[in-house]
């Protein structure tokens, strides 16, 4: 089988998760949904990120030990697998013994090679970010992200990054589509244009990280650590050629950087293949600021789910905004999209449709007596659908991806309104049986393609048609429902979420 790795950033465990987390899972689960559903042997990765010093300094602020902290929170990122309905098939934890090995291998490899040396770090450092900037970089004494700075100096092992700066261009021009979207690759280049200079990769001033090999007094920088999550986690130093080159590593645009220029620049320097793409979505805002832990104005994952289900949840974070842009979040907008396109519209199609089957010809799919047995131009519309979406999820246009799906669904409801086949049993039935055949078969492609965002109501759909194969290459003539198979009573699979 051709396989497909796709990662979400393992997530900083300082506080609990909220929808920015949820969003990236999400859209990570939905592409790795799609490509099981498309013949490709998958593997999701995602996990928390548990070194450095600001979550050493949450643990002290909490007054519990610091393992102790990490591994509760840790549990709360993952309570996000059962309550967003994920399919990851691994979490990883930069405390386990697995990555702990895969890091100091990585580092003592580099060090054998001669890209790490000691030396001293003066600089401004952010311990929210936890990351270094340069005085350019500041924008009125503070981090670009906002965050305090302090200078810090002491001794440092750095890797030359610096070296690789031609190396990474020549790269970038080479893969235009490595960051998507086209902008963000385009604020990457401009950086590394502007001179990159080497990276300090360990600190000596807390304990709480990775030792780094031959110096206990120097742990691992949190990030150093914490890229090396993604060969870790498919059991590097060994064998990772199963999965590597990563197709997507999926993250936040305020973490592009070290995706798209530190972690290519150490694996260059360790002769391991490239990912092939990073995708960078944008911030969830509140009133026109980025949703934070540390700023406190977050929406919780578990209380979207309650109020509107995990199906609608993972529906509506990934339509209400164009992947790769922000967008403000708003209850009342999901609300309305929920009810306008999931119950108005997929929903009442697959009501009033099989209700029908149900009621007229006795829960059984008809036997259409006419030589077409469906209506050909509404099939092309379902057949060209996978397609669409195919397309757009490759090009990382996921919200277009969704309404591909959408307007599938009012291609039949028109038709419906059209034919009105309620009419039909009184007068024509042949005619009836000709038109709820053609509706059911556009639901069955319906279903199937709803599988990857919605699957808990996908798959109660695809029951009440006793869909057996519903894999994407089912989406042919060859599986139509054949006439005769037991339709159950419809029930509601997307109810009106109430304001």
């Amino acid at each position: 089988m051709k396989t497909f790795y796709i990662t979400t950033p393992i997530y900083y465990v300082n506080d609990s998760p909220h929808i920015g987390h949820a969003y990236t899972d999400i859209a990570a689960d939905f592409v790795a949904r799609f490509k099981r559903l498309d013949g490709y042997d998958v593997k999701f990765l995602t996990g928390t990120d548990e070194h450095g010093q600001k979550i050493q300094r949450a643990a002290e602020k909490a007054g519990v030990s610091t393992i102790d902290f990490v591994s509760e929170v840790s549990k709360r990122f993952v309570a996000l697998t059962p309550l967003l309905n994920l399919s990851n098939d691994d979490f990883i934890r930069t405390t386990e013994t697995r990555h702990k090995k895969a890091a100091q291998h990585l580092w003592s490899l580099l060090t054998e090679k001669g890209h790490i040396y000691k030396g001293k770090y003066c600089g401004w450092y952010s311990v929210r970010d936890e990351a270094y900037f340069d005085e350019k970089e500041l924008i009125n004494g503070k981090a670009p992200t906002g965050s305090d700075v302090e200078w810090l100096e002491e001794e440092s092992y750095f890797f030359n990054l610096s070296i690789w700066q031609d190396k990474l261009l020549a790269f970038y021009k080479d893969n235009p589509t490595f960051a998507q979207p086209s902008s963000r690759l385009n604020e990457i280049i401009k950086f590394v244009e502007r001179g990159l200079e080497d990276l300090s990769i360990s600190r000596s001033s807390f304990k709480w990280g990775i030792e780094v090999p031959g110096d206990d007094k120097h742990v691992m920088y949190v990030w150093f650590d914490a890229l090396t999550n993604y060969i870790s986690a498919i059991g590097y130093p060994g064998d990772i050629s199963q999965y590597w080159p990563a197709d997507v590593h999926m993250v936040g645009k305020d973490i592009s950087r070290f995706h798209a220029i530190y972690w290519p620049a150490m694996l260059m320097a360790a002769d391991i293949a490239l990912p092939k793409q990073i995708i960078a979505h944008g911030w969830w805002t509140i009133d026109g600021e980025k949703m934070s832990k540390s700023i406190g104005n977050v929406v919780s994952s578990q209380q979207l789910v309650d109020e509107l289900g995990c199906d609608q949840t993972r529906y509506c974070l990934l339509r209400e905004i164009a992947f790769g842009n922000d967008g403000n979040f708003s209850k009342s907008a999901m609300i309305i999209r929920i009810n306008a396109e999931l119950a108005n519209n997929i929903g009442n199609l697959v009501q009033r449709t099989l209700s029908m089957i149900f009621k007229n010809c006795e829960g059984l799919m008809p036997k259409v007596s006419t030589d077409e047995i469906y209506n050909q131009k509404l099939l092309n519309v379902a057949l060209d659908t996978i397609n669409q979406v195919r397309l757009t999820i490759n090009n990382t246009q996921y919200q277009n991806s969704l309404e591909a799906i959408v307007n599938l669904s009012n291609h039949a409801n028109l038709y419906i309104d059209e034919m009105a086949p309620w009419a039909l049993a009184k007068t024509d039935r042949p005619k009836m049986e000709f038109v709820l055949t053609s509706l059911a078969e556009v639901i069955r492609y319906i279903g199937i393609l709803l599988q990857p965002i919605t699957p808990i109501a996908a798959k109660k759909l695809l029951d009440m048609l006793s869909v057996e194969r519903r894999d994407f290459a089912a989406l042919s003539k060859e599986y139509m429902i054949k006439s005769g198979t037991i339709i159950a009573k419809p029930e509601i699979i997307f109810p009106r979420a109430e304001i």
